[in-house]
């Protein structure tokens, strides 16, 4: 293939000027495609969008906006934004869109810094409950320059909606407070969420609705997941996760003046020249993203997300909110073993080739580094071609390691099935070089 000659000379490249480094990027290359991912904040980007990353656009200043930049020479730059911000707007139905920030918590601090003076209130979700670190946490920038106050999960087991948002509750709380931005979309959330509702809230109190959907953004643009538009006032969100692009920022907008406001806070409020190379690669990665084949990837991943979720649930797990609309889910690992803690099974996993993270659940007594789950997320399996007969297989791999204690012979059995599972369905995006072992890739 074209890629895999281009990625081998880039490694070769690499190992002539730099090889302690090149021979770190192949030993990641072949940890990637020998696992499986199931973080559920990363994907795999395409051959297209990888090498977009790797060209000239990262040479140049840009500061500014197109046809108003602080350099001169930036008539592609200009060219190459403005197809990105064209398509970011196509793709969520949004009038106005900065595809400047580098992160997703950048694009909500130009939010925030746009909409909000220091020592405002705003309502979101906790952390703990699911949110982001962006949405409140004491020691982030939300948490420190301004006022977050929090509404609540359902937290009666023996209600229809236990763990899911308590839109009363939320109501109640900002008629309490009255908060300048109301705040939804979260981190760890596996329910569909409700715009419409918030929107109403919002309205009632005066408040600014900022959807940030930096999770369920690939499945918003498929129309997998309802969109917050015409709803939120501001729809923040990164840009790879599920949309499966680079990593980035992004900000659309249907209010003119408002999207003034935010232009204003990215450039020059919290950042200065923009991107230019990953800007290149977000606007690779949105044309993708407008293609009939994402949309019908959108949907195997949640397909495969609830496959994984009933498999578990059939091995005796309990996933939180007791399923899945989208591409994640928690998973209770208390019901397993009351002894069993996210650390552990995060570790336990990773040993044998499958990849996650450890995360609190709702009401969780553990400490974060800790934690009593761990946080499952279909698409980057989804990208390198699993269907829901892999996901009941990783499943079972998942309870043998779990329940073997982390016995090292069990997981060393697992590692092998999965390695040969990856190898039945390769990576995109991984030429031979980037994939040799690293003792291999090390010699010289």
């Amino acid at each position: 293939m074209a890629h895999d000659r281009i990625t081998d000379d880039v490694l070769a490249l690499l190992r002539a000027q730099d090889p302690e480094v090149a021979d770190l990027i192949a030993a990641e290359g072949n940890r990637q495609a020998t696992t499986i991912e199931l973080i559920a904040s990363e994907n795999h980007v395409s051959p297209a969008v990888m090498h977009a990353m790797g060209t000239c656009l990262t040479n140049k200043y840009a500061e500014g906006y197109p046809g108003a930049r602080y350099y001169g020479g930036c008539e592609f730059h200009d060219r190459v934004e403005q197809i990105a911000r064209d398509r970011a707007c196509a793709l969520f139905g949004g009038g106005f869109a900065n595809v400047q920030p580098h992160s997703g918590a950048q694009a909500n601090t130009a939010v925030f810094m746009a909409l909000m003076n220091p020592g405002d209130t705003f309502a979101a979700l906790v952390l703990k409950d699911g949110g982001h670190l962006s949405h409140g946490m004491k020691i982030n920038f939300s948490g420190t320059f301004f006022n977050p106050v929090f509404y609540p999960l359902h937290a009666d087991p023996a209600h229809p909606d236990f763990e899911r948002i308590d839109y009363d509750a939320a109501r109640r709380l900002c008629l309490e407070h009255r908060p300048k931005v109301l705040m939804c979309g979260y981190s760890a959330y596996p329910r569909v969420i409700d715009f419409k509702r918030f929107r109403e809230i919002a309205d009632e109190v005066g408040a600014v609705l900022v959807a940030d959907i930096a999770h369920i953004a690939g499945l918003v643009a498929a129309g997998v997941h309802p969109s917050p538009f015409p709803h939120a006032h501001v729809v923040t969100t990164t840009t790879h996760k599920t949309l499966r692009g680079p990593r980035g920022g992004l900000i659309v907008t249907n209010d003119e003046e408002l999207a003034k406001k935010i232009d204003k806070a990215v450039f020059p409020g919290v950042q200065g020249g923009p991107l230019m190379h990953v800007i290149g690669a977000k606007a690779v990665a949105f044309g993708e993203a407008l293609t009939p084949e994402f949309k019908a990837y959108s949907r195997r991943v949640v397909t495969n997300a609830q496959a994984l979720a009933s498999e578990l649930t059939r091995l005796n797990y309990r996933i939180t909110t007791g399923g899945t609309d989208n591409h994640l889910m928690l998973v209770d690992l208390r019901k397993r073993s009351e002894t069993l803690t996210g650390a552990d099974a995060e570790k336990w996993l990773e040993a044998a080739g499958i990849v996650c993270n450890k995360n609190a659940i709702p009401s969780d007594t553990r400490p974060p580094k800790v934690t009593s789950g761990v946080r499952l997320g279909a698409p980057a399996a989804t990208t390198r071609g699993f269907g829901p007969g892999e996901m009941a297989a990783v499943a079972q791999w998942i309870d043998r390691v779990l329940g073997s204690g982390g016995d090292q012979a069990a997981t060393r059995q697992v590692r092998a099935e999965v390695a040969a599972l990856c190898e039945r369905f390769p990576l995109p995006g991984h030429g031979r070089a980037a994939t040799r072992a690293p003792e291999v890739a090390g010699r010289r």
